[in-house]
Formats: structure tokens, sequence, C-alpha cells
């Protein structure tokens, strides 16, 4: 069998773990990425448990920032003012071991083993060292650390040193330091000046082995307590804490023999608050503190099981016949899930909370890419998400009326709320994460049926949306509705009119808008919503320009567009210029033919329903030719129509190359935390891919079809509230129910419509689309990276 033609992998194939057999220490930062753990509302990069080496340090929490000053050579009016930046805050998984007087460090002594294993159903990282040091001491070192799904403040890390042939003088030291040092991940100065020691000491203190420290930031006045405790196994003679206004140590000292164990488990609570007093939040941490006390280790890592055995049962994938891409998708499933699962009401940064990178700002990918797929396997998740894009609508709605628009802008990348993007003609003018919104909104309504989040979060998002459309949007001579001077999600053009992606969500907006006003007409009246605006709504939509080259019959990505000089693809293969953004003027590549990401074609995937299967495959031709994929967020997005329109095998590239955007370090920037809209694009490759799963109309259905090297697939999704199980393989599709007795479900296969209830699952045959034409070819030097095959 041979391996994807991908640079050296560290981390085995496994379809459940992911491990690293030796420690790299040039790729520290990557497998700090890949081993970061979080639950939505804490995460911990997977540093060492001794804290040096790394690669950057790292500890966050869901919306805790620090404001800056944006930099511009040339203000202008309504440019934003702020930026917002993640803060590394207090960390809590630092264990300190010296051995005899020297320090355990890996970059010191000799390394026997080293092996770290992140397993995705127990939720836990894992770590074994076997170690002699400078001066012969023999030991190993077992760690086990986890952030908890059930108690969403807590980290906890059982910690274990063993001589191996002679007695050691073993002092273990137990930490939490704020402030530490980070290396610059940015080249703008006032980036480094806002992050430098930004936490103010307000409060610090300890009691036995409890330390306890509080912090606020300087500028956004954020207040942050750390409160830790340790449960101490084995003999020890001395134990010691001692606190300071940026650390705490509580140091432990002991002389071991062989056979003999010294376990200290360490149990951390976080909790933060722009609003709430000093004793409130230390008396909140001291409370999540005593509860995970109370539990104990053992029951933390049952409860940690259990959580994950329910969302594996709802949401897993199964990929028989390539096993590169069955550990890849569920590693992609895992980290969306440490992204979602706890944010209550928070942003899902586009890293999750897994590194700085982006300054740990949520953009439209939450709402293109991740929310799809929490909606479908753990749609409370989808729900919190949009319900924090709802609590910001005053802020969006004050942004539309500085620019003079009515309705609600959403920021193009933000933490708290406002439009932190200081490069507007990619930020302010991306105005399709408006309708992103607002149709995410609607398809967890569709989902789920959740009646109170319709009325409540849904209408509001919708109206205000579908406001600003009708304020920038216009109808022309031609009577069709226009939307002119916006950037679509191809970041390689700018200002264009009639973007076709932004137009099709947009249409799309304004029908949800009517629809959801004409079922909650009391709650519209209340947003003075009236049935003229209603009317207004549906004949924008009804009338929405989507513009086509007359000549070939080709759906432009915007007006205009196929009539601009083509890039040269070929010069800029054979001077090795990609990426563009970094070789080259955006002049240059403003005019020509060429796309950053998936732009038209991602429009055919979630609007799918208004084109014909003639113009997709005559789109996905044409844009297949100019795509150069200088964004990670393009792969899956071609992975899907390239399944729909039949080039599979193409599709199966696509679907690893998304895969393994950060176990591979594909864009070479996971150093900075994970790419999660890409990791949940891993699971629109194959269930929206290669299971062809739509859900136009409010109905659900399948088109699947395989590529040869995948023999099975199966995936499980939540559709309005009862669990679907899908089960395809080259010939035959099956549909199960796996709820209560009577549960049952009208599903579409192809264009067959049929019921499968909980006593009867329904097989039907595979008719897989056949492609138009050869494959298509990509720019010069920008082929994808090919899937695992069998020689």
């Amino acid at each position: 069998m041979r391996q994807p033609d991908l640079p050296a992998n560290q981390f085995a194939v496994d379809p459940w773990t992911v491990r690293e057999t030796h420690l790299d220490f040039d790729r520290l930062g990557q497998s700090e990425s890949v081993f970061a753990l979080a639950n939505g509302h804490i995460g911990v990069r997977g540093n060492l448990d001794e804290g040096d080496p790394s690669a950057l340090p790292g500890t966050y929490l869901n919306s805790f920032y620090e404001k800056r000053p944006l930099p511009y050579a040339e203000a202008g009016y309504g440019y934003p003012e702020e930026g917002q930046t993640v803060v590394n805050v207090t960390n809590g998984k630092l264990i300190r071991l010296l051995v005899d007087d020297q320090a355990f460090d890996l970059r010191y002594g000799t390394i026997l083993r080293h092996e770290r294993t992140l397993d995705m159903r127990a939720g836990v990282l894992r770590r074994e060292v076997e170690w002699i040091s400078p001066s012969g001491k023999h030991l190993i070192v077992r760690s086990t650390r986890l952030v908890s799904f059930t108690q969403r403040a807590i980290l906890a890390v059982h910690y274990e040193v063993e001589p191996v042939d002679s007695p050691l003088r073993i002092v273990l030291q137990s930490e939490l330091v704020a402030n530490e040092y980070v290396p610059a991940t940015s080249n703008d100065p006032r980036v480094a000046a806002a992050l430098e020691s930004p936490l103010e000491p307000e409060e610090h203190n300890h009691d036995g082995t409890r330390s306890f420290l509080m912090h606020r930031t300087k500028a956004s006045r954020l207040r942050v307590g750390v409160v830790t405790d340790l449960n101490i196994e084995g003999p020890y003679s001395t134990v010691r804490t001692e606190s300071h206004p940026d650390w705490t140590r509580t140091t432990i000292g002991t002389r071991l023999q062989p056979g003999e164990t010294l376990k200290v488990t360490k149990f951390v609570a976080y909790g933060w608050s722009s609003r709430r007093s000093l004793p409130a939040v230390r008396d909140q941490v001291d409370g999540a503190l005593a509860a995970v006390t109370y539990t104990g280790w053992d029951a933390l890592l049952d409860e940690q099981r259990a959580y994950l055995d329910d969302f594996w049962d709802g949401a897993d994938v199964e990929v028989d016949g390539d096993p590169v891409v069955q550990q890849a998708v569920r590693f992609g499933l895992w980290h969306v899930l440490q992204a979602g699962a706890r944010t209550e009401e928070r942003a899902i940064p586009a890293k999750g909370l897994t590194g700085p990178g982006y300054d740990g700002h949520a953009f439209w990918d939450t709402e293109s890419y991740v929310l799809p797929v929490l909606t479908a396997t753990l749609p409370n998740a989808a729900r919190s998400a949009l319900a924090w894009r709802q609590s910001t609508i005053d802020m969006a709605k004050d942004r539309a009326n500085t620019l003079h628009h009515a309705g609600a802008l959403f920021p193009w990348r933000t933490i708290h709320g406002e439009e932190c993007s200081a490069y507007w003609p990619a930020g302010t003018a991306a105005m399709h994460v408006n309708a992103d919104i607002a149709v995410a909104a609607t398809r967890y309504v569709m989902w789920t049926g959740d009646s109170e989040f319709d009325e409540k979060i849904a209408l509001p998002l919708l109206v205000e949306t579908a406001r600003l459309w009708m304020s920038v949007g216009n109808h022309g001579n031609d009577s069709l509705f226009h939307i002119d001077g916006v950037t679509g999600p191809d970041e390689y053009s700018a200002l264009v009119d009639d973007n076709t992606f932004t137009n099709t969500m947009a249409a799309r907006n304004l029908r949800h808008a009517a629809d959801c006003a004409d079922r909650w007409p009391e709650a519209a009246k209340e947003l003075g919503v009236h049935p003229g605006e209603i009317a207004a709504w549906r004949r924008a939509d009804d009338a929405m320009a989507i513009p086509v080259d007359p000549a070939t019959g080709v759906v432009e990505q915007d007006r205009g567009y196929t009539k601009h000089p083509r890039w040269d693809f070929e010069e800029t293969a054979a001077t090795h210029r990609y990426p563009l953004l970094l070789n080259y003027h955006y002049f240059d590549i403003y005019r020509k033919q060429v796309i950053k990401q998936a732009d038209l074609v991602m429009a055919m995937h979630w609007c799918g329903d208004e084109f014909t299967p003639e113009q997709k495959a005559a789109a996905f031709d044409y844009y297949e030719a100019l795509t150069v994929r200088d964004s990670s967020l393009s792969a899956c997005a071609q992975a899907v129509l390239a399944a729909e329109v039949g080039h599979r095998e193409l599709a199966h590239d696509y679907l690893t190359e998304t895969a393994l955007i950060d176990l591979h370090d594909l864009a070479h920037n996971t150093s900075d935390g994970v790419h999660v809209a890409s990791l949940a694009g891993a699971w629109l490759a194959l269930v929206c891919g290669f299971g062809g799963m739509r859900d136009f109309g409010g109905r659900l259905s399948f088109a699947p079809a395989l590529p040869k090297e995948i023999t099975r697939l199966a995936f499980a999704i939540r559709w309005q509230n009862i669990k679907v199980r899908a089960e395809i393989t080259d010939s035959e599709a099956t549909y199960r129910i796996e709820d209560g007795p009577d549960a049952k479900l009208t599903l579409r296969h192809y264009d067959k419509e049929f019921t499968v209830t909980s006593a009867d699952p329904v097989t039907l045959p595979i008719h897989p689309v056949q492609p138009r034409g050869p494959r298509p070819q990509q720019p010069a030097g920008r082929p994808p990276i090919e899937a695992f095959r069998e020689e």
C-alpha cells in the first residue's frame, strides 16, 4: 500500500489515536497544536509538562482578549480603531521535575523512549518518557492530561515518577505562572506591546497545597482567576507552597526507591468575567475546584469517556479502505468538538483554543464550515454559537449605521463582537458573512425544529441582515436585484459586482427572513417588520442577479469575471511564487482571473438547487483551472462539488488535503493553532461529498457514490431530533433510524422519496454520476496531494 504523497509524518496512523513516537524539537510547534486540549471554554496547548523546551506556550479562555490600536498608514472614515488579541492566560499545566538536583530537561541527558498519545475516545493526552539524566540517573515519567467536557472550568494532570535501577532524590514543582514569556507571533509592534505582560496582578494566596492567582487585563479590563490543588500519593517527606503576584509553586521533596512511584494529581480551575467582582470570580473558581476535588481523578476520567461515547455514537464517520483519512476525519471531529462543545454563547475562533493564530478571531468560517457539522452532530453547540452572534447584534447594527446602511453589519473578524479587520476590501466589503450567519440560523431551525430559537434568535438575525441587503442592493434597469462593490469568499477578487456566492446566499437570507416573519408575526411586528417590507424581501429574492457569461454559458464568479485576463500560472510555478499574496501586489491579483479559494464552487454546494447539473459541471471545469488554494478553506469545497459532478478520485485527493492540513502541517503554520474549519471540511467532504447529503427546501436527501479506494462509508447525523445512520458501499446505501421504536422519517435517495423507521432500515442501489469529461487540470504547480491508494 502506498501512503499519500506528503511531507514526512511524525504521527502514527491509527483509527482512534494520534501517536507521536519520538520527540522532534524542530516540530514542537506543530505537535503543541495537534495535542492541544480544549472544551470550548478552556484551551491548553500540548506543551511538555515541564514547560521547557517549547515553541509557543499557550493557555486560553474563550473570548478573553486584550485591546490594541489598529495600524493604518492612512486612516479613513469608518475604519475600526481597535483590534482584539487573544491572551495567553495563567499557565496551570506546569509540573517541573528535578532529579538529584538536575532539571528534567529533554535537551540534556539521553532519551531512551518518548511517546505521546492523543486518545480521542478517552479524551486525554498521555505521555511516557524513559530518560537517563546527564549524571546517569535512570527514570520513567508518565503523565495524563485532560480538559473536562463535563466540568468546563477544569484542567487536570496526573503525573507519575518512577526510578528504574537506583534510588533517586526527587523534587517535583507544581506551578501557576502568569505573564510567561511568549515569542512574538506578529510583526506589528502594537500587538507585541499589548501582549507584553498583559495581566495585572490583583490577588494571590495559598493554603496547604492549594494556591490562587487573580489578574486583570490592562486595557480590556477582563478579570481571570485560577486556583489549583494537588492530591499526592506515594512516599514524600516535604511539601511547601508559596505564592507571589505572578506565580505560585508547590514543591514536593522525596527519595524514591526502585519499585516506588510518586503520583501527583493536579486539578486547576479557571474562571473569568468582564463584569463580576474579584470575590465573585474567586468564589466561582473555588467552587469549581471543590467540585472536581470531590469528583476525583478516576471519576473525572469516567465522565470524560462517557461524554465522548455519547458524542461518537452520534457523530462518528467510518471510512473503510483509507486508514489515513479514517484517522484524520476523527481528528477533525475531535477538534471541532473541542472548539465548540462548551462555548456557551461565545465565539468559535478559527483556531479554536489551540493557538494564537489570527489573533484568536472568529470569522465566517464558523457559520459556513463548522456549524453545519455541529448542527448535524452536536446541535446544542451550534445553537450556542448562533446565540453569541445574536447577542452582538446591537454592535452589528451600530456598525451598519456608521457606514450609513440599514440593518446589521456583522464583523468579518472579531472576538467580542466589534469589527477588527484593518483591511476593509477583504473585511468590511465581505458582507456575505451576514448571509452566512442568517443561513446557518435557518439551517439549525430546519434540522432541530427549535421553535424558541426560531422566534427569539433566528428572527432578529434574519430581519436585520435582510435589511442590510435591501440597503446595499438595488433593482437595476434590467429589473434584477444587484449587490455591487462587495468581496466574496475569494479574497483574490475584491470590490466586485454581483458576486454569485454573496447573491445566492443573500437571496436565501431574504427568503428565510420573509418566511420567519410570517411564522412569528407578533415578534416580527415588535422588530418593526411590516407586510410591505416582507413583500420587498420576496421581490428581491425572486429577482436576484446571477451573472452568466453569454458566450460560454458559464456562471460567473462575479459580473464580468470571465472577461478579465488569466493569471500567468506557468510563470508563477516556474519561479516558485506561491502563495500569491506573499509574492505579488493585490493590484495585480485583483485584476486577473485567479482564485485564492473556492467561491462560485462553494455557492454551488450550499445553494445547489439554484443551478442545473450542467451548470455545475461546466463551472467546476472552468474554475478548477483558476483556483490555487492559497487558503485552507478551499480543498473541502472543491471536494464536495468534484464528487457531485462525478470526479470522485479528484474529490478523494481534495478530501485528503483538507483532512491532513494539520497532521501533516500542509500550510506550514499549524504551530499557530489547528485549522478548525478545514478539519470540519473533512466531514463535509465525506458526508456532503461522497454521501451526497443536502437539505434543500427542508428535505434531507442523499446522492451517494464512493471513489474506488474507499470501500465503505458510514456516518450518523441528527435530523429533526432523530439519529439517522447511513452506510454506503460501491453498490448500495442503507439508511437506519437508531432512536425509539416509533421514530420514522421521510428522506430522499437521489430522486426517490422513501420512509425509514426504527424497525425497518431501507437499502437502495447506487447510481453514480459520470463525469462529463476528463479530470480537470489545476493551475500549474498547484495540483492537490494524492490520496491513499492501493498499489
